[in-house]
């Protein structure tokens, strides 16, 4: 229970260096994108990254050629999306959500609310956690692709929003 072998030990020792060292060749190779979190894709291609990492340094079930093969196929299939996504228009509108505008000009937007499962409660903290106290100055909050909120303060040098609004300003381009 605390100590099988030597054997076991230098396994992970070995496989764990090469597979992280594979692991780091392979971000390099495609790019800061791959372990971004831009939105939802990101985030499941990083944290199954981490997970085959673990499973390859754990478990004597499976090869470092299979766990280098694992961490292939997942950037592979990150970029390939990525670089789809960047070309297809499409493509992207299927793959990535949109920001949604929560709050603007002092007021909730309560459609978006609901629709992105959000209360005012989760707005009124983003807007602390970003170090503002004063709602009057806050301009607007948007829930963005990446699930973080962005609390933009001020007005735009006309005096309106700075935003572009869709659907009837439920959203935002």
């Amino acid at each position: 229970m605390f100590f099988d072998s030597w054997y076991d030990l230098w396994r992970i020792i070995v496989v764990g260096i090469l597979a992280y060292a594979g692991l780091v060749f392979l971000l390099r190779v495609t790019g800061k994108r791959t372990l971004s979190k831009m939105n939802a894709f990101d985030l499941v291609v990083t944290v199954a990254l981490g997970s085959t990492l673990a499973t390859v340094l754990l478990s004597s079930d499976v090869s470092l050629a299979e766990g280098l093969l694992a961490f292939v196929l997942l950037c592979g299939l990150q970029y390939a999306v990525a670089t789809a996504s960047v070309h297809s228009e499409r493509f992207q509108s299927i793959i990535k959500a949109k920001p949604s505008l929560l709050f603007h000009n002092g007021r909730f937007i309560g459609p978006m609310l609901r629709e992105e499962r959000v209360t005012e409660e989760e707005i009124l903290a983003a807007v602390r956690s970003q170090g503002h106290v004063d709602l009057d100055k806050v301009l607007a909050v948007v829930l963005e692709t990446d699930g973080s909120f962005s609390v933009l303060t001020g007005a735009s040098p006309s005096g309106s929003s700075a935003l572009r609004t869709v659907d009837g300003g439920t959203g935002i381009a």
